[in-house]
């Protein structure tokens, strides 16, 4: 932007051979070329018309803009050397200041750097968007109808410190949702506690939930505070509870009753103020029945509960985790500028994703290391060898009802929940498709309708 043609011909000249180089020799006209041409640096003569004598309008073309596109780099030019005059160009937003006659070294090394600049301050706001904006929820990832109720229930349960039973398939983010509702909570200086009760062998479990005195085992050579005890004040996140041993459930019950333990191979009380939140991706009401989890217990722990929907049901996040995955690791594997190519974005949606968001994560971070070049294709997503979650532990018949079940939804959708449209487009009668919904846990239109009226 000169007032000056022959200037402006002359940098035309100069930067043609590595840039689109846009012309305007006024305010006006640069503010409309700038709106329409978006680019990512200008170059800005302080004085233009009406008076070019003073920097006023070159000032305020400087703003105009900032205000349109605030990571636009730009350089103010000037044959006005005047100390002032740089630091006003500065303060309003200029991200350098050069002297007329320009040295062309000097110019072309800061233009590489404000591309460099801006490029990296855009995909950093690109990624404080997806974690901090609209579409994220204390870190957790989602923009679906699905996730929007459990969004709810978080800030819900968040004010009180009722037990919270958190269920989902392995890897929807349970333990996300844990975290969630302590930040949101007024425990959320204390700590968060967690411990994952399928992991941890049964001889050790007990020493590591309630804490031991010494002496009380061998090897047992000093005292040790337990999780639980260690999440006073907090909030102890206890995952995978259905897998606890049927003793220390009893144990946890009364716990939970009067919020005091004991040491294993010690006598006092010790009181602990904790919120409990407990997780699994087990059927509790099934192994209730069979004898292996404790009603009582059930009851205590389930106070509230959340139910984290599978990726599956999520159709609408899954692009949206893809690319905030994509950004991270990217960045952590400095390949920036990393993009899925089409055919790879085709992939993501048709993939049922029996592994759920964990799957997703690892299949994202993998192709980032395998992709060549600046795209991600379909190939480096590896998902044509079927549907293998993170463990390599789903079987051919999960990979199918994960299939049957996103079918099923995506007609029942189309169809606004109506049973005989969408079953005639899957080609099944009316009885198969409700033995199907029921087989698959789809929940039957009229039920979730009655549901609402009722709520």
């Amino acid at each position: 932007v000169d007032d000056d043609e022959e200037i402006r011909t002359q940098m035309k000249w100069a930067l043609s051979g590595d840039y689109d180089i846009v012309l305007a020799a006024d305010r006006p006209g640069a503010v409309e070329i700038f709106r329409d041409e978006k680019p990512a640096g200008v170059l800005l003569d302080l004085g233009l018309p009406p008076n070019p004598g003073v920097p006023d309008e070159g000032l305020a073309t400087l703003s105009d803009i900032l205000a349109v596109d605030r990571f636009t780099k730009v350089v103010v030019i000037t044959g006005q050397n005047e100390k002032e005059i740089a630091l006003r160009a500065i303060g309003g937003g200029a991200y350098d200041f050069l002297c007329k006659p320009i040295d062309m070294d000097e110019l072309n090394h800061l233009l590489k750097r404000c591309f460099h600049v801006s490029k990296l301050e855009r995909q950093f706001a690109e990624l404080q968007d997806l974690v901090g904006g609209s579409e994220s929820f204390e870190g957790i990832l989602g923009n679906s109808a699905r996730m929007r109720p459990v969004f709810e229930m978080i800030r819900k349960v968040a004010t009180t410190d009722a037990p919270v039973l958190v269920l989902g398939e392995s890897g929807t983010g349970k333990e996300m949702v844990a975290h969630a509702v302590h930040k949101k909570s007024d425990r959320q200086k204390g700590p968060f506690v967690a411990i994952n009760c399928g992991a941890i062998p049964e001889n050790l479990l007990e020493s590591e939930l309630f804490g031991h005195e010494r002496g009380a085992f061998t090897g047992a050579h000093v005292q040790r505070p337990g999780r639980i005890e260690t999440a006073n004040g907090g909030t102890l996140f206890l995952d995978e509870v259905g897998e606890m041993p049927s003793a220390l459930q009893v144990k946890l019950l009364r716990f939970l009753q009067d919020q005091t333990i004991q040491r294993v191979g010690g006598r006092e009380e010790i009181r602990v103020d904790t919120r409990v939140i407990a997780a699994t991706n087990a059927d509790l009401k099934k192994n209730m029945a069979s004898g292996s989890f404790r009603e009582d217990l059930f009851y205590r722990l389930a106070v509230v509960q959340i139910l984290l929907p599978p990726l599956r049901e999520r159709e609408e996040d899954i692009l949206l985790l893809a690319k905030f995955f994509l950004h991270r690791f990217a960045a952590e594997g400095h390949k920036t500028g990393l993009a899925f190519d089409t055919d790879a974005l085709r992939a993501l949606n048709k993939h049922p994703w029996p592994g759920n968001v964990r799957e997703l994560e690892n299949c994202v971070r993998r192709a980032v290391i395998l992709a060549e070049g600046k795209r991600v294709t379909a190939r480096d997503l590896e998902l044509n060898s079927g549907a293998v979650d993170t463990n390599g532990a789903v079987t051919i018949k999960d990979a199918r009802e994960a299939v049957e079940r996103q079918m099923i939804q995506q007609a029942l959708r189309k169809y606004s929940g109506k049973i005989a449209p969408a079953a005639a487009e899957l080609g099944l009668s009316r009885p198969t498709i409700y033995e199907l919904m029921d087989k698959l846990g789809i929940v039957r239109p009229n039920a979730e309708l009655a549901k609402a009226a009722k709520g």
